[in-house]
């Protein structure tokens, strides 16, 4: 009977230690659930924002041109004027 009594009590305490294993792994995931919702936000965000440099990277592309654009043209105003011995 001593013998039933222990190989119970043995028994228990795996059992406990089964129960704390799985409530530690539950923790676990859910803080790892957790984290990936930040990382997935913090990813989200980074992409907006390389989306907006692009845009941006874009538009400046475009200015500088025509800022070159505007640069010729008033070179050939100057030259046009030197012609004239202004």
């Amino acid at each position: 009977m001593t013998s039933e009594l222990e190989r119970i009590k043995i028994l228990e305490g795996k059992i406990s230690k089964l129960v704390d294993f799985l409530n530690r792994t539950l923790a676990e995931n859910a803080a790892l659930k957790k984290k990936i919702k930040e990382l997935q936000a913090v990813k989200k965000e980074y992409e907006s924002q390389t989306t907006k440099y692009s845009q941006l990277n874009e538009h400046l592309k475009e200015l500088e041109q025509e800022r070159e654009e505007i640069r010729a043209k008033v070179d050939a105003l100057i030259a046009q004027i030197d012609e004239l011995g202004i």
